[in-house]
C-alpha cells in the first residue's frame, strides 16, 4: 500500500505532522509492505528565489500581531515539536523559495533517499543554526550528507528544468484531491488525512485503508480535534486566536 504525503520544507506542521504519522506506522502490524512517498506542494511559489526572510516579523505581518505575539506563538510551535522528540528553533529562522528543494526531493526518490533527504531538509530549516536557504552549495551539503551524489544534486539545481514538471505534476494532483493545505497524506487513493493529526488518527486511516477498496475519503476527526495545517496565506499559528488565521 502507498501512502504520499503532500509537504513544503517552510510549513512547520509538515514537520510535527511528519513525526506523529511516523509514529503510527512503525505500530502498524502491516508496516513492511507500507510504500511512503512524498509528494511537493509550495505553500508561497511565488516567493522570489534567492531571497529570504525572517520568520518572526514574517509571521508578526502575515498575522496582524506583535512581534512578541508572533514569538509566543513560535513557541508554542517548539513544545508541539518538542512532544515528537524534535527540536525546534522558536526564533532565528528565516524562509524562502522552496522550489529548488522540492526538484531535489525527486531526485532522492529516484535515487531510494527521499525520506533521508525530507528529514534532513526539515532539520535544516527548524533545528540547525545554518539556514536551509543559504543557496546552492547548502543544498548541495544536506543531498550530500542524505546520501545523494554530490556532482549529481549540483547538476540538477544549476538546470532548473530538471524534476521542474515533477513538482508542479504533484501540485496540480493535490489540487485535484482537493489539499488546500499541508500536510495532506493520501493513504492508496482511498483515504485523505488533513493536517498534523493526533497519532491515533494515522492509526485509524491506515487501518481502514488496508481493509478497504472505497474512493478517496478523508478521515473526519472527532469534534474538537482538527489540526493545524498551512495553506498558501500561511500557517495556523498556535495561541493567534481566530482573529489572527488568515
Amino acid at each position: 500500500m502507498r501512502v504520499e504525503i503532500w509537504t513544503d520544507i517552510a510549513c512547520p506542521w509538515c514537520y510535527v505532522g511528519k513525526a506523529r504519522f511516523e509514529r503510527a506506522l512503525d505500530a502498524f502490524a502491516h508496516r513492511e509492505q507500507i510504500e511512503v512517498v512524498h509528494r511537493s506542494f509550495e505553500l508561497d511559489p511565488d516567493f522570489p528565489k534567492g531571497e529570504t526572510v525572517e520568520v518572526l516579523p514574517m509571521l508578526a505581518k502575515k498575522y496582524g500581531m506583535s512581534v512578541e505575539q508572533a514569538r509566543s506563538a513560535e513557541g508554542n510551535l517548539k513544545e508541539n515539536a518538542a512532544g515528537e522528540g524534535l527540536e525546534y528553533r522558536a526564533e532565528g529562522r528565516d524562509s524562502g523559495n522552496t522550489f529548488d528543494m522540492h526538484r531535489l526531493l525527486h531526485l532522492a526518490r529516484e535515487r531510494g533517499r527521499q525520506d533521508e533527504l525530507i528529514s534532513l531538509l526539515y532539520r535544516a530549516n527548524f533545528a540547525e543554526e545554518r539556514s536551509a536557504f543559504e543557496g546552492t552549495e547548502r543544498l548541495v551539503e544536506i543531498a550530500t550528507a542524505a546520501g545523494l551524489d554530490t556532482e549529481e544534486a549540483r547538476s540538477v539545481l544549476a538546470d532548473p528544468e530538471r524534476y521542474a514538471r515533477d513538482v508542479r505534476e504533484d501540485e496540480r494532483e493535490a489540487a485535484e484531491l482537493g489539499a488546500n493545505g499541508v500536510p495532506f497524506f493520501v493513504l492508496d487513493r482511498k483515504y485523505g488525512v488533513s493536517g498534523a493529526q493526533p497519532v491515533e488518527v494515522f492509526t485509524q486511516a491506515l487501518e481502514q485503508a488496508w481493509g478497504s477498496r472505497s474512493p478517496l475519503t478523508v478521515v473526519t476527526p472527532a469534534a474538537g480535534s482538527e489540526a493545524e495545517v498551512c495553506g498558501p496565506d500561511g500557517c495556523a499559528v498556535p495561541g493567534a486566536g481566530e482573529q489572527n488565521r488568515p
